[in-house]
């Protein structure tokens, strides 16, 4: 399988990759931070996990060719997981934002996984039974009153999820998008420590806590595993449920 990251913290992106590499899956992963990486690798070789990976910024798109190469090599042409969670936000309102913010946030939040997964097809073809999962969030389901940009280019991976499952069907590749809410994470808490956030945020959630990265890579590893095979083109939020919160 293949997982990319870019922003996310070695935190959330190293449950994710240790989940699926516990129940058996050797793992190609990449970050544009190569001591980060470096890090992630050690510990996961250390635990007698199948893992590899290399330095990749996902924005830019001779690096993503150049990827792809490196995973068809190693995968002899055939792909059977590909995990995109390459996302990046920057929490401003509507009025604020610019031209190279707005440009920013497509090429990192969309247009990687977008391409990414263009080159990626002929290997997941290959492999006869394949599975795409996006990393998108609750943001691109709901409403939220700041980072308007961020919610757009969210809610365009929760309806490429959608396209991709109908046109990719006959392929036999199942497409499906996880949706977190707010995860404790390092980066998340930083965004919360004005604590103003925090208690809305709480307020509209019947479970009335922050998600566990474990909860969402738990999710993420269902949806590859054989146990979730007629399971394509939904949008899954793991969100303690915010999302269907009423007044």
């Amino acid at each position: 399988m293949v997982s990319s990251g870019n922003d996310r913290s070695c935190y959330w992106w190293n449950q994710r990759n240790r989940e699926l590499a516990e129940l058996g899956a050797y793992v190609y992963t990449c970050s544009r931070n190569e001591t980060e990486l470096n890090e992630c690798l050690q510990q996961w070789t250390t635990k007698g996990f199948q893992v590899s990976g290399s330095v990749c910024d996902m924005a830019s798109s001779a690096q993503r060719k150049d990827l792809i190469t490196k995973v068809s090599s190693i995968f002899n042409g055939k792909l059977n997981i590909l995990v995109n969670n390459v996302g990046t936000n920057i929490m401003k309102h509507t009025l604020e934002y610019t031209e190279d913010d707005f440009s920013f946030f497509v090429k990192t939040n969309l247009e990687s996984a977008y391409h990414i997964t263009q080159l990626a097809h002929p290997l997941l073809k290959a492999s006869q039974a394949a599975s795409i999962v996006f990393i998108s969030s609750t943001a691109g389901v709901v409403a939220i009153d700041i980072g308007s940009i961020y919610s757009a280019t969210k809610g365009a991976i929760n309806q490429l999820t959608k396209n991709l499952a109908c046109e990719w069907a006959k392929d036999n590749i199942r497409t499906n998008c996880v949706a977190p809410g707010i995860i404790k994470t390092p980066l998340a808490e930083s965004h919360l420590e004005d604590g103003k956030l925090l208690e809305k945020y709480l307020r509209r959630t019947p479970l009335g806590r922050l998600g566990e990265v474990k909860e969402v890579s738990s999710m993420v590893a269902f949806l590859c595993l054989p146990a979730a095979s007629y399971i394509t083109g939904q949008t899954i939020c793991v969100d303690g449920g915010f999302t269907v919160f009423g007044l």
